[in-house]
């Protein structure tokens, strides 16, 4: 980090010249805050799907523990759920990095959420789409390749993009495994020069540059599929 010692007592409570020296810091640690928020999104939405799936199983040794587990994931802090993977999993033999687990963590923690978007989607499936695809004797892959999933993930894709903000907006919990992002970088800049409202109201600054777009286009994809908040 580029940033020298600054000498708090001689500098008033906002100072220029320091928050432009610093602003290249706190846009690379954006530029992996943002990293992590895609990669974390990515696997969310796709083991999302995948517990969705799992929840509706007939089969009750399936559903029963996949429910369990989406409730305790939900019901739990991430910022818990990233100590574990980061602190106790290395007492098992397993050791990931700290951005690693960051994307982890996030992906696993958000795969909880975006399976009860999906599931709902599924169901909003009307029922005559299940009896004619029975009436067809349409194989279940097609059924669910071809008819169901088509008709239902667009119905949720406003809700993911929800999810997609949120998960932004808590990325920077990865400061408490240093896992680089904004928030680490923040913190490393006050501890070095004592100054923590240029950091502080800079990174605020680049959220709100990056989230406000995000929620516009959020707002966007609820008007074109027709998505109701509740």
């Amino acid at each position: 980090m580029r940033v020298v010692v600054a000498q708090a007592s001689q500098r008033g409570v906002w100072d220029w010249d320091f928050a432009l020296e610093i602003l290249p810091d706190i846009v690379r640690g954006l530029w992996q805050t943002v990293q992590a928020t895609l990669l974390g999104i990515t696997i969310g939405m796709i083991l999302g799907l995948v517990l969705a799936l799992l929840r509706r199983s007939g089969v009750r040794l399936i559903s029963w523990p996949t429910a369990a587990v989406i409730e305790f994931i939900r019901g739990t802090p991430l910022l818990v759920q990233l100590f574990f993977i980061f602190f106790v999993l290395p007492s098992f033999g397993i050791t990931i990095g700290a951005f690693a687990s960051l994307v982890i963590g996030l992906g696993i923690h958000y795969a909880a959420y975006t399976s009860e978007s999906y599931r709902a989607g599924i169901e909003n499936v009307v029922r005559g789409q299940w009896e004619a695809s029975v009436a067809l004797n349409l194989p279940p892959a097609t059924t669910w390749t071809r008819i169901i999933l088509p008709q239902a993930i667009p119905t949720v894709i406003p809700a993911l993009g929800n999810y997609l903000v949120a998960m932004f907006k808590d990325a920077p919990l990865g400061a408490g495994i240093s896992a680089g992002g904004v928030l680490l970088v923040a913190n490393s800049i006050r501890s070095q020069t004592l100054r923590g409202v240029e950091p502080y109201t800079v990174m605020g600054i680049l959220f709100l540059v990056v989230s406000v777009p995000a929620a516009l286009f959020v707002r966007y994809l609820e008007r074109k599929y027709g998505y109701e908040r509740t």
